[in-house]
């Protein structure tokens, strides 16, 4: 790509982030354009759909929380390591309207496009780190899938949005849930 096809579509990725975090993915692609600089034309020859440019937007989000799931898992001890991974991320699924509708497809088995498959496999990779660490140090039960911990997290992000979505109420509810994803005596691991 060509110095300036690759600004054209870092201002438009970076334009659209902002314009679906105000208004959600039925944003208007031509006001994108417009506070990217470029014209409609331009927009569609990066994006041909809106779901292309979501998903461009969304990737890199997604990668990211993939990308610090990892991060932590080398920083803390595992049961702190997945509480603040699944905080951060139920965070940015209502911070960025949209991404908590598409980290959920992404991390089933019909995700739609390849980037979305891309992406799910590096959040799924993640969470399977974090969630078998923290079952190897007892902080986790050790019936609980990681995909049923994604699944909580992407349900703890909607009850959140009910309730004002703020960072406070993340935290409230998934230290709610992380309650019951510990191991009790006379429970099954």
């Amino acid at each position: 790509m060509r110095a300036d096809a690759r600004r054209n579509h870092q201002r438009l990725v970076r334009e659209a982030a902002v314009a679906f975090a105000e208004h959600g993915e039925g944003a208007s692609l031509d006001d994108i354009a417009k506070r990217a600089g470029v014209g409609s034309g331009t927009l569609y020859r990066h994006f041909p759909t809106r779901q292309a440019l979501l998903e461009a937007v969304y990737a890199d989000r997604i990668e990211e929380i993939a990308a610090r799931g990892h991060e932590l898992a080398d920083r803390l001890p595992a049961g702190d390591a997945l509480v603040e991974w699944l905080a951060e991320l139920g965070e940015r699924m209502i911070q960025v309207r949209a991404l908590k509708a598409l980290l959920g497809s992404a991390v089933t088995d019909d995700g739609g496009s390849a980037v979305l498959t891309e992406c799910g496999t590096s959040v799924k990779d993640s969470a399977a780190r974090l969630v078998e660490a923290a079952q190897r140090h007892g902080a986790v039960r050790g019936d609980v899938e990681p995909i049923e911990v994604l699944r909580l997290v992407h349900g703890v992000a909607t009850a959140s949005e009910l309730s004002g979505g703020n960072a406070e109420c993340i935290r409230r509810y998934l230290s709610l849930l992380t309650d019951g994803l510990r191991p009790t005596a006379g429970r099954p691991d």
